[in-house]
């Protein structure tokens, strides 16, 4: 009975978010299951963003700054999303190879990342892929999910208990629930989103007239730092294999080299 009921349960779950739609993901046109008004997911990435930038040391050199705010204003531009209230800032921290947005689009650059960055092509590959996260609602998607299966292990927790089960068999239940729903749902859809970002960002990228094949460069560079053991481990925990990024967006490259030749030519 318990089995039947855990079965249930995340395949309820599963269906769920492998099914729900209530918008499209730009570009890809993936169904997407998202719960949160966009009001109130700016709101969270507005407040995230101050504390970020409270805790953080901002770059002062003035040469990334204007790189930054030079290929963030284009990329931003190019996405043709007037609703965000885009922001693009470079925090100084040279250990930390790392990229992140928040809702709303709020983009952080860590210096760190830099030494694998030679032009502003390869910050655009970078950025845009943020700004592609941001634009096809990824944070408010991963937050539906996570209330999904919240509630999930609360509909199980109360159905163990109504069948008398003991507090450890049920804490066991639980755990192992939570780890079936990280490595089944959370994790592969995590995945899903970076490819799509990385699909999105080639477009943007291209748009903006920046040179989408430097992606390619720049994931090679990420490529022989982990040979030479210099890659962080930890930034990769739900991100694909760059190898296996490098083999997507060359697929990719032949659908949006043409926008980046007919980019260059408007400009």
């Amino acid at each position: 009975m318990i089995r039947t009921l855990f079965s249930a349960l995340l395949a309820l779950i599963a269906f769920i978010v492998f099914t729900g739609c209530t918008t499209k993901a730009p570009v890809t046109g993936r169904n997407q299951l998202i719960l949160m008004d966009p009001q109130q997911e700016m709101a969270i990435g507005h407040q995230g963003a101050k504390q970020i930038l409270a805790k953080s040391k901002r770059s002062a050199n003035p040469r990334y700054n204007a790189m930054l705010n030079r290929v963030g204003t284009r990329i931003a531009q190019a996405s043709g999303q007037t609703n965000y209230r885009w922001e693009f800032h470079m925090i100084d921290d040279d250990k930390t190879p790392n990229a992140f947005v928040l809702p709303g689009g709020k983009v952080f650059v860590y210096t760190g990342i830099l030494k694998y960055i030679s032009s502003d092509d390869e910050l655009a590959a970078v950025v845009a892929h943020e700004v592609g996260h941001a634009l096809a609602r990824h944070g408010a998607e991963r937050m539906t999910k996570g209330q999904l299966v919240n509630m999930g292990g609360q509909i199980l927790q109360v159905g163990l208990g109504a069948r008398g089960v003991s507090a450890a068999n049920t804490s066991a239940i639980l755990q192992a629930f939570g780890m079936a729903s990280q490595l089944g749902v959370i994790l592969p859809y995590s995945r899903v989103q970076e490819y799509e970002a990385d699909r999105i960002g080639l477009v943007l990228a291209a748009k903006a007239g920046y040179n989408p094949s430097a992606a390619l460069t720049f994931w090679q560079k990420f490529i022989q730092a982990d040979k030479s053991g210099q890659r962080q481990p930890e930034y990769f925990s739900t991100h694909p294999d760059p190898a296996n990024r490098i083999a997507k967006i060359k697929e990719l490259l032949p659908e949006v080299m043409p926008i980046y030749e007919q980019a260059k030519r408007n400009r």
